[in-house]
């Protein structure tokens, strides 16, 4: 702040006491001049008259200029005193006191501001009760908040002459106006490396085992690279025999799992009209970066080997990465919507962010939303080793994927799918659901930096997070839990620890599970939004495995080796997915209860 002499239009000059004016804003000393400590006249009337040598006196009535209470000095009429260079308006200075904070009952979402009256110039402090702490700053974690008590001591400190001391309580609910509805979480389903269903998954994660394997097909003899994160169980033999051949791989494990999600929620699996739906109140929102690359790639060699009438009638809509949409809208008889989202490795928490939307602004009331992707084929793996972007560490000493690990080289494939039941909030307190947690909002952007490394700098995917939460109506001090994209290439961990350190600007418990998965590409947000409801509801944070020796270049609170409780003081959890392009993607979760 700078010095009231160096404002411009602001020129102290001297003065006696019987020049001074209403008006005029005034410091009684040179200590004053310098520590901006400054009063505007209100009145000045003689209090004595001048007889023969001695000096007459007046009192002099004043205000400080940003608002407090009247206090009277009596100075003599020769006395110098130092005015600024204009005079003040003072019907418009506000005649207020400080509040004692010793008997007022705080709430959370209160606000508490001091200002230093005295200082034109001043700028008013706030501090605002959150988590039963103030925050001066709400979006930083690098100042230690104040205890109730500490708040008082520092009000009961400063309130007086110099300061004024304000208490805004909380503003009560308005009942006008209609606002987005509360979405919330009531069903989760995965299938994963480590096991078909929510359980294996959970189970696995909070005891630190691995999904990653050796891939000992033919097919993948000769490839450079021969770990990833495969399911160990063939979905088809978990299907309907008819079904299963007319879907192809993902679609297969987007069943399996978005049954498991609309059944956990306590709907009947046999679809909407059972479950007492209307099914035009329903949607699907899948993300997929391919879907199943395999059918495309075994319909070309048939074509090569055999011919044309060799392929199959069922190529074509098996290959899009729309089919696994379309088949849980036909499992589920869901006529709402059903829609994919394709953005690369942030499509399956895009879809689960637009899926919220939809519920929110009244499209539908219920939405299965997550991801699906089966790209463990010989042609992916060789793509991505020729863009060095996969680990070559092998399974002899742990997870090959290394999340934020000193020794992390590259990411490892991986497959499955992840879905979220998503329901409005007074839809679901209705029926009287279990809920996980709230979906209480998303964020987007893009680097526009390249079109597959992250931009290092990080500035894209931390406008992401602050998008996610203000679109929760959250704020940095809330967060408890990062679930983070961390893929384990060089550059890509390293950008997103830049920007959850820009963001959070302190220590947050993190987890990162692509050391127990690998990478599932389109499915990866779903999956890890399952893990990240999970995380709230049993206030248990995993382990990062993987990561025996973090980079100290990462700066962030990496949770490794064993399970961590939440932390008690805050309710959001954040999950995150970045795509080749830059496609950025957050999801924010609250807990409830």
């Amino acid at each position: 702040m700078r010095h009231s002499s160096e404002i411009p239009y602001f020129h102290p000059h001297a003065v006696t006491v019987a020049e001074v004016r209403p008006g005029d804003l005034l410091a009684l000393s040179e200590e004053d001049v310098a520590g901006d400590r400054w009063f505007v006249v209100i009145h000045a009337v003689p209090e004595t008259p001048e007889e023969n040598e001695t000096p007459g006196t007046v009192r002099v009535t004043l205000r400080p200029p940003l608002g407090g209470a009247d206090h009277d000095e009596v100075l003599g009429r020769g006395r110098q005193v130092t005015v600024a260079c204009r005079r003040m308006d003072v019907g418009r200075i506000p005649v207020v006191t400080s509040v004692d904070l010793a008997g007022v009952e705080f709430r959370d979402g209160d606000r508490v501001t001091t200002l230093r009256v005295v200082d034109p110039h001043a700028v008013e402090e706030t501090y605002v009760r959150r988590w039963r702490v103030w925050h001066r700053d709400l979006e930083s974690l690098r100042e230690e908040p104040l205890s109730d008590g500490a708040l008082r001591e520092l009000a009961g400190e400063i309130a007086g002459r110099d300061h004024l001391v304000r208490h805004h309580p909380r503003p009560r609910r308005s009942a006008g106006g209609m606002a987005p509805r509360r979405v919330v979480v009531t069903g989760l389903g995965a299938v994963t490396p480590l096991g078909v269903g929510v359980g294996e998954l959970w189970r696995g994660l909070v005891e630190g085992r691995c999904g990653i394997r050796e891939l000992d097909g033919e097919e993948f003899e000769g490839l450079p690279v021969r770990v990833a994160g495969t399911v160990p169980v063939d979905p088809a033999t978990l299907l309907p025999r008819p079904q299963a051949r007319r879907m192809n791989r993902a679609a297969q494990f987007a069943v399996l799992a978005a049954r498991e999600a609309w059944q956990d929620a306590g709907f009947d699996g046999a679809g909407t009209t059972e479950s007492g739906l209307d099914p035009a109140r329903v949607g699907v929102s899948v993300g997929a970066v391919l879907g199943d690359a395999s059918v495309l790639v075994g319909g070309d060699r048939k074509l090569r080997d055999k011919g044309p009438r060799s392929v199959s009638p069922l190529t074509t809509p098996m290959t899009v990465p729309s089919q696994a949409a379309s088949q849980v809208s036909l499992a589920l008889r869901i006529t709402g919507e059903a829609r994919t989202v394709t953005s690369a490795c942030a499509s399956g928490t895009e879809a689960i962010g637009l899926a919220i939307d939809r519920i929110r602004y009244g499209h539908v009331d219920v939405a299965l939303a997550g991801g699906a992707e089966a790209v463990v084929t010989p042609a992916i793996m060789a793509a991505f080793a020729a863009m060095r972007a996969l680990s070559h560490h092998g399974l002899a000493d742990g997870s090959p994927s290394r999340p934020f690990a000193k020794d992390r080289d590259g990411f490892v494939n991986g497959e499955g799918a992840g879905f979220l039941l998503l329901e409005a909030e007074e839809h679901a307190r209705a029926r009287g659901a279990r809920i996980y947690c709230e979906a209480a909002g998303w964020g987007l952007s893009a680097d526009a930096h390249h079109m597959a490394a992250p931009d290092p700098s990080g500035t894209g995917v931390a406008l992401a997070l602050r998008r996610a939460l203000k679109d929760a109506g959250g704020h940095v001090v809330d967060v408890v839990h990062v679930n983070a994209h961390a893929t384990a290439t060089v550059e890509g961990d390293l950008a997103e620890a830049n920007a959850l350190r820009a963001v959070l600007g302190g220590p947050v418990p993190v987890t990162a599970l692509k050391g127990h998965l690998g990478h599932l590409h389109g499915a990866a947000g779903g999956v890890e939004a399952v893990a990240t409801a999970l995380t709230l509801h049993h206030g248990l944070i995993p382990p990062t495995i993987g990561c025996a020796i973090q980079d100290d270049e990462i700066g962030l609170d990496v949770v490794t080796r064993t399970a961590r409780p939440l932390p008690a003081g805050g309710d959001l959890a954040l999950s995150n997915s970045f795509g080749f392009g830059g496609h950025n993607a957050v999801l924010a979760l609250r807990r409830v209860g």
